[in-house]
């Protein structure tokens, strides 16, 4: 996969918010997606007290969800612990581990917030705008917003609202399992997003896109 770099990383937390408020107007909320054959998960570890970035990549084929390559990239981890502002302590990995993909995917599942975010610009939107691909935020915890918990069958889900917005979904993606919090990351509506997500769910909680590389991320066979 090719990788347009940035020709500038922010270097501090004032620089990055000021990035964040630029950038959020590039993100596309609506479905650009052509037809999908292989869908990506990205997640994000780290190695010697946190000074080590390690990113992971699993590509899938779909529908069958069977794993047909992964890549692995570490960097010096260069930004500091911020929360709202962790896209720019993890795609610098991230896109390392992406350029190293023989495999090319029509869509990316990522571990993380895509407009769930204070300034709508999680990592899964940054990274989107970045690379001009459709993604997907799969987050496993809250980090912004008020909802009404859904009802406990699989598939239920409630909106997620934030100063009178609709930013994501609070998904079940199994009977009487925790919900997750699903958002357009860019180029993909919410319903296309909650639809693939359910897709990419087999046995797990999370789906198999983000479980493989989660594992991955964290060493985890």
């Amino acid at each position: 996969m090719y990788i347009n770099y940035p020709k500038n990383w922010p270097q501090t937390a004032s620089e990055a918010v000021a990035l964040q408020q630029e950038l959020r107007s590039q993100v596309v909320l609506t479905d650009q997606i052509g037809p999908v054959n292989h869908v990506a998960g990205v997640d994000v570890g780290f190695e010697e007290d946190g000074t080590v970035t390690r990113a992971a990549v699993v590509v899938l084929t779909f529908p069958e969800l069977q794993l047909v390559e992964s890549s692995l990239a570490r960097k010096p981890t260069t930004f500091p612990y911020i929360p709202g502002l962790l896209s720019f302590r993890e795609i610098p990995a991230l896109l390392e581990a992406l350029e190293q993909l023989q495999t090319n995917p029509d869509l990316i599942l990522v571990d993380g917030m895509g407009i769930a975010h204070p300034r709508r610009l999680g990592i899964a939107s940054h990274l989107g705008i970045l690379i001009d691909k459709p993604t997907i935020g799969v987050g496993k915890s809250l980090l912004v917003g008020k909802y009404e918990m859904p009802a406990m069958e699989k598939g239920s889900w409630e909106p997620l609202i934030h100063k009178q917005e609709t930013i994501g979904a609070v998904l079940r993606t199994r009977d009487k399992i925790n919900p997750l919090f699903i958002s357009t990351g860019h180029k993909v509506s919410l319903p296309t997003a909650i639809d693939y997500v359910m897709r990419c769910t087999t046995k797990y909680r999370l789906p198999e896109t983000t479980r493989l590389a989660h594992n991955l991320a964290s060493r985890k066979k």
